[in-house]
């Protein structure tokens, strides 16, 4: 690793139902406390932002990688189906964490920062959240892929992914069901992409009870989170 790698990378996880942050040294090992708080109800910009302030106070970091629930370019928000689009379109979130924090930010797809911390970095390799929403991340050979919204492609005549599998649905159907479902999706998922391996993470990918194919993975959303350093390099 080059001399001027970051040491200290604070990672934040925005989600539709919590936010979570962490630092990790160069290593990607944790070296502080997992902090964990609701996200706030409704999630607009100003709360979401001054919650990671709070979230983060007393944290000792240098950088800053920054997961996000929509589509992000540049910094600046596109699509947030699970926070509110209309709130967030336009907002750079890379500006407004960067003046309240201090620190250098990167704010990518929180998908695609998943993505970064679970693979091997060989061949085609997929990751997917299951939680509020459904996220996807596509990378080769380690290196993200352009981010493309694949949970809002649909999925039956009437849902797409997030509608067929995200959390309010899990509610509504029961785990038995649901399972059913992403089932399914997994079968859609390893026909079009064909990837060498998936890795599932988010707070549902544990309600998975059926047998999974042996290039799935089930991880957790804490070795995601190594992801927030890979982003640096």
């Amino acid at each position: 690793m080059e001399n001027s790698a970051p040491q200290k990378i604070l990672t934040i996880d925005i989600g539709g139902s919590h936010i979570e942050a962490g630092v990790l040294n160069e290593n990607a090992v944790l070296i502080s406390e997992y902090k964990r708080v609701p996200t706030p109800v409704p999630a607009i910009p100003e709360s979401v932002v001054a919650a990671i302030g709070q979230l983060v106070a007393g944290l000792d970091y240098e950088k800053v990688s920054v997961g996000f629930p929509g589509y992000v370019r540049d910094g600046v928000v596109r699509t947030a189906p699970n926070l509110g689009t209309a709130e967030w379109q336009g907002v750079n979130l890379t500006e407004q964490l960067s003046q309240i924090l201090q620190k250098p930010v990167k704010v990518v797809n929180d998908a695609d920062l998943q993505g970064l911390g679970l693979v091997k970095g060989k061949g085609l390799e997929m990751a997917i959240t299951l939680g509020t929403g459904v996220g996807t991340a596509l990378l080769l050979n380690g290196n993200l892929l352009p981010h493309f919204e694949i949970s809002h492609h649909p999925i039956t005549k009437r849902k797409d992914y997030d509608q067929y599998i995200g959390e309010k649905v899990l509610e509504e159907i029961g785990t038995k069901k649901w399972n059913e479902r992403v089932e399914r999706v997994l079968q859609v998922l390893a026909t079009v992409f064909n990837y060498d391996h998936l890795y599932i993470s988010g707070g549902n990918a544990k309600k998975i009870t059926f047998p999974l194919a042996e290039n799935i993975t089930i991880d957790s959303n804490k070795e995601g989170m190594k992801g927030g350093v890979r982003l640096w390099l």
